[in-house]
């Protein structure tokens, strides 16, 4: 199943579910989404609950936490997170405090989903990962799912939990087919908030990642086992806010090397969050070598291809700082 499949399939039964729930942003409904997530659920489920808005983020965000205060559980999506921009004060100062600021009384159910980080192409207004910006603010919980599975189990989670949630996907990944357990295609499939997957069992060094760099983390591995044989252990996080740090801890203590690899720019971001979480917990006893990061580039995202290639991470940089980590590099 396509990763948009696997999304499509978690709204529909969520819609089914309960009929709170509503999807709202631009051309969801009579075009079926800008990337096909929302195919077919206007003719399903009629215009007041699949509504397509105009080009005014900050109008249908605000829209979705006022419909969210007043008992729905709407499910906003933008066309790229990029443009979230023009709603972040709706998004924080209105959907994440509101609960707080409420002394609980007040739970605000809204779920912000659309692609985030790099596509392919798109220049600089339309490649970044806003991961860490999320990620950094308390009341809201930040996903990031990569493959099929995570696709379905943490949106059906998201729509399901009482407080506001970004749902970080990612564009270039919305085409890729990955396999679905059986248990994955029940609709009561729910990934837990919060909790990091092992998709790759290692001895030798760990990688913690998320999203599409998922993709050059595992090139990067199976490289380093033929050739140099690296056995390299990957960390998919899943949730970026709350973050699994236990997972973490416990693979380092197995490896004794980490490596965190995301599309975000170096300063302040999720990268930096894991090297001091290094410092501050158990780990730091474990290691045999400093923590690496490895980040987009500190610019703007090119446009020119070959310069947006050496602007992101890749199976080859990843290989070669894991065998730094372990000092063999040449």
């Amino acid at each position: 199943m396509t990763v948009r499949e696997a999304l499509n399939v978690a709204l529909d039964e969520e819609l089914a579910r309960d009929d709170r729930v509503f999807v709202l942003g631009e051309e969801v409904a009579q075009y079926n989404g800008a990337y096909k997530v929302t195919k077919g659920l206007l003719d399903k489920y009629g215009p007041k609950r699949i509504v397509d808005t105009p080009i005014t983020e900050s109008g249908f965000a605000g829209l979705a936490v006022g419909a969210a205060l007043s008992g729905l559980v709407p499910i906003c999506e933008f066309m790229t997170f990029n443009f979230s921009m023009q709603a972040i004060d709706q998004i924080i100062n209105s959907g994440a405090k509101v609960h707080y600021m409420a002394g609980g009384i007040v739970p605000c159910p809204v779920v912000f989903r659309g692609p985030n980080g790099f596509a392919a192409g798109v220049a600089a207004q339309h490649s970044q990962d806003y991961s860490a910006w999320y990620g950094s603010i308390p009341g809201l919980k930040v996903l990031s799912p990569w493959d099929s599975e995570d696709a379905k189990g943490l949106l059906k989670a998201a729509i399901r939990d009482p407080n506001p949630v970004i749902v970080l996907e990612n564009e270039l990944q919305y085409g890729v087919k990955y396999p679905m357990s059986q248990e994955a295609m029940s609709s009561d499939f729910l990934l837990p908030i919060g909790k990091a997957k092992i998709i790759r069992e290692g001895k030798d060094a760990t990688i913690v990642s998320h999203s599409r760099s998922l993709n050059y983390c595992l090139e990067a591995a199976e490289k380093l086992q033929s050739d140099e044989g690296i056995s390299v252990e990957i960390i998919n996080l899943r949730s970026i806010r709350p973050l699994d740090v236990n997972t973490i801890v416990e693979s380092v203590k197995k490896t004794n090397h980490l490596i965190s690899v995301e599309s975000g720019f170096p300063h302040f971001g999720l990268g930096s969050e894991i090297c001091a979480i290094s410092m501050e917990t158990e780990m730091f006893d474990y290691l045999d070598a400093p923590v690496e990061r490895i980040t987009a580039a500190d610019v703007p995202t090119p446009y020119a291809e070959n310069l947006e290639a050496l602007s992101l991470p890749s199976g080859d940089l990843i290989a070669k700082v894991v065998k730094r980590s372990l000092y063999r590099q040449k």
